[in-house]
């Protein structure tokens, strides 16, 4: 008989709730949960536009893993807003499942011997890396959103990879245990106690039952996705985003008073730089290059847009009104009848995304601009000024501020 004081002993483990139905419930659960957020970090990254130009790729030596990216439209304007959003209070919701499912068949990677053949040699490693790669991915997710992340690396790539690992054996995994699940779901009487069963052979009493247990979990979903789904809604909710960077009450009043990621002093933009008399727009494309001022952009035609900024952390601001000049309009100044793509660069000198290629469907979008102007007044600049852009549907960081070049032309 194993010694029942150490873990690989089945004895060891002696909570009544752990047993088919209560592991399945929450199998089911994160199998909807994590395909949902599968495929919206999938179309996050695709609507950064990594195949567009190599200053977009967070991603180098991607291979086949981006054999699915397309053009990422500029409609529905708010359709980052949405997916990533989803992407973020889903993942951070689906914690205490995910911890509720890895309590409950934590015998199992215990058990021994560690292979009993083959098959369930497989079987083990993919459970290893089910388990590594799901802790890796939420951690890195949560790290990021905090904006904690203490990884060593840039984040892109690791949770991009860490993500396609991950759903590799979760894949696997479904396929093997979705139909023992269904049944043990459906089924009405408990079998008896089989070898490798996830009840103990010497429960201890139980304290509450397992729909309670359930009870629990879900509501510490509903808990944290209650503090952190209003970084993506406008009213009463906003006040409720405690776990939120960037969620919660707007920052201070005015027409600038939305959320930003970073200020310009964090970003080291010299304030002698953006004044009127010294900042100039450089931009170039087919015929030359031009240099206007801020005078110069205020003569040709202005236009307005309702447009939110949606953040990969997935915060977003509620829909702010923007004035300036359309992007096609700047394109036909340097021989653009019909704009191409363009190379967006920044005041910023150091950090990521201080240069940024923005796609020809975005630049012809009519509601694209490189805007002066913020709720009624001129930017601030924290908010980019002297010029930024604002695109409708992008992620935040292509929304690029402090804008002091434009380059048209195929970047591909």
């Amino acid at each position: 008989m194993s010694d029942q004081r150490l873990p690989t002993s089945p004895g060891f483990w002696r909570s009544p709730l752990r047993g088919p139905w209560f592991t399945s419930v929450l199998g089911l659960v994160l199998l909807a949960g994590i395909t949902v957020l599968f495929v919206t970090g999938l179309v996050s990254y695709a609507a950064y536009n990594p195949g567009l130009s190599p200053v977009n790729d967070q991603t180098p030596g991607k291979g086949l893993l981006g054999f699915y990216l397309f053009t990422w439209p500029t409609r529905p304007y708010w359709l980052y807003r949405l997916t990533q959003g989803v992407h973020v209070t889903l993942g951070i919701a689906l914690i205490p499942v995910l911890l509720a499912k890895l309590w409950s068949v934590v015998p199992r990677l215990f058990a021994l011997p560690p292979a009993r053949s083959l098959a369930h040699a497989l079987e083990r490693i993919s459970l290893l890396l089910l388990v590594g790669g799901g802790l890796f991915e939420f951690t890195t997710g949560v790290l990021n959103v905090q904006l904690d992340y203490v990884f060593p690396g840039s984040f892109y790539p690791l949770h991009f990879y860490g993500a396609w690992v991950f759903f590799a054996a979760f894949l696997a995994h479904a396929a093997l245990k979705t139909p023992a699940a269904l049944r043990n779901v459906r089924g009405l009487r408990e079998r008896p106690r089989a070898e490798g069963d996830l009840r103990s052979p010497r429960p201890d009493p139980p304290t509450v039952s397992r729909r309670g247990a359930l009870w629990l979990v879900g509501g510490g979903s509903l808990l944290l996705l209650g503090t952190t789904a209003g970084r993506d809604f406008d009213g009463p909710l906003r006040r409720t985003a405690l776990l939120a960077p960037h969620g919660g009450a707007e920052p201070g009043g005015g027409p600038g008073g939305f959320q930003i990621n970073k200020t310009a002093a964090y970003a080291g933009i010299d304030p002698a730089e953006t004044g009127d008399e010294a900042w100039r727009l450089v931009v170039t494309g087919r015929t030359g290059t031009v240099r206007l001022s801020r005078a110069d952009l205020l003569r040709m035609p202005l236009n307005s847009a309702a447009l939110p900024i949606a953040c990969v952390e997935g915060w977003s601001t509620s829909d702010q009104w923007w004035r300036g000049v359309r992007l096609r309009d700047l394109a036909a100044l340097v021989g653009y009848d019909d704009a191409p793509d363009v190379l967006v660069e920044s005041l910023q000198r150091h950090g990521a995304f201080r240069r940024a290629a923005l796609r020809a469907n975005q630049v012809r979008d009519p509601l694209s601009l490189l805007a002066l102007y913020a709720n009624g007044e001129e930017l601030t600049p924290d908010h980019g000024r002297p010029a930024r852009v604002i695109v409708p549907a992008a992620p935040g960081v292509l929304n690029t501020k402090w804008v002091a070049r434009l380059t048209f032309g195929e970047l591909r």
